[in-house]
């Protein structure tokens, strides 16, 4: 009962958080129709100048710190983004109404990082004191890559086996006729049919393209620039003048954004099966509590902070909101947008900001591991 009521009186507590109300706020005033709009160019200089700033502090933190303690959280942010797929593959696959390969886009989105998302936490964490290692936002990539590369990879496999097995099926039935087909359909002839099958590197994924992409979206890259740059040179001045004590007012703005993109975006899933909706309201909870467990993992082995297994759950409960999508439009380009990017950007970031940083942060405090 203890931990019950602890946990619920924190969570109330953090739900109180500047940064959680201004998502808040930005889902009530779209709700009543505001006209208010930030252009888009502003929330570009945003996003980077929070990312970079983010990255600033990881690679400072990395350069003094040992090199060996990153490694086994980085393996288990890895870990968790590759799981993540396989489990939207698995259970929102296969439910009714809901594409596989649209699943599939859903779980790379979801296992993919959002900068906002981790910013957000990062900033509750520091509004509540709680310690963490400073490189543990510098876990973005090792999860978002992993996640996004698995998501393309299974989701080319399954459609080239489910091609496959068409192809098969109709030329053993003998359905396959002589008649003209149009550019992409099936071989016209069992002739074409098994030509088509002595290649099978044509039909192979090519992993590393997956990568380049993903390492060349704006939000990595700014996040990946900030750590090489606080890795390799001495930006503390520039850090402490200038990106510091512009983070947390600049956060406010993009929260803002963020709550009307979110409410924007639900007329997205009026188009898709209402699945979505459900999974996106569990699965940033489920992803976090992956996390979570590695985490404590870390925490019991190498000593990692609990407000760096909070951190590490908080970003696996993310979904990535700007570099992921185009990722994924390039490399499955079959599934469809509305589901994916709707489903995480009108349900589960509102879900992951508002309610899995404090629900992890409640957590944590509760089994003692913070103190509140």
């Amino acid at each position: 009962m203890d931990f019950l009521s602890l946990f619920l009186m924190d969570f109330v507590k953090q739900l109180q958080s500047p940064t959680l109300a201004f998502l808040i706020g930005g889902i009530i005033i779209a709700a009543l129709g505001s006209e208010l709009v930030i252009p888009e160019s502003i929330c570009t200089i945003i996003v980077f100048m929070l990312l970079t700033k983010v990255g600033l502090t990881g690679g400072m933190a990395i350069r003094n710190s040992n090199p060996a303690d990153v490694l086994l959280p980085a393996l288990f942010a890895a870990i968790t983004g590759i799981v993540i797929v396989f489990v939207a593959r698995y259970t929102l696959g296969k439910l009714p109404k809901v594409k596989t390969v649209d699943a599939i886009a859903t779980g790379g989105l979801f296992g993919a990082v959002s900068g906002s998302t981790m910013a957000a936490g990062l900033t509750v964490l520091e509004e509540q004191k709680i310690t963490f290692e400073a490189w543990s936002a510098a876990l973005y990539p090792f999860m978002d890559i992993p996640a996004l590369v698995t998501a393309i990879v299974v989701a080319n496999i399954y459609l080239n086996n489910k091609k496959r097995k068409e192809l098969a099926r109709a030329a053993m039935e003998g359905s396959l006729t002589k008649q003209p087909v149009a550019a992409g359909d099936y071989p016209s002839t069992r002739q074409e049919y098994l030509s088509q099958q002595k290649d099978p590197d044509d039909n192979k994924v090519k992993i590393w393209p997956i990568i380049e992409e993903s390492l060349r979206g704006p939000a990595l890259s700014a996040m990946l620039l900030g750590l090489a740059l606080g890795l390799f040179t001495q930006p503390e001045s520039v850090y402490k003048s200038f990106y510091d004590p512009l983070f947390r007012g600049l956060l406010s703005i993009l929260m803002l954004v963020m709550g009307m993109e979110a409410w924007s975006r639900l007329g997205e899933l009026r188009k898709v099966a209402q699945w979505y909706v459900v999974y996106s309201l569990i699965a940033p909870f489920v992803h976090g509590l992956i996390a979570f467990g590695l985490g404590m993992i870390a925490h019991y082995t190498v000593n990692f902070s609990m407000g760096g297994v909070v951190i590490l759950a908080v970003i696996a409960s993310s979904s990535s909101d700007i570099s992921g999508p185009p990722t994924l439009r390039a490399g499955i380009p079959s599934a469809n947008p509305s589901a994916y990017i709707g489903a995480s950007t009108a349900v589960g970031t509102p879900v992951a900001i508002g309610l899995c940083i404090p629900f992890f942060i409640g957590l944590a405090q509760a089994i003692g591991g913070i103190q509140p």
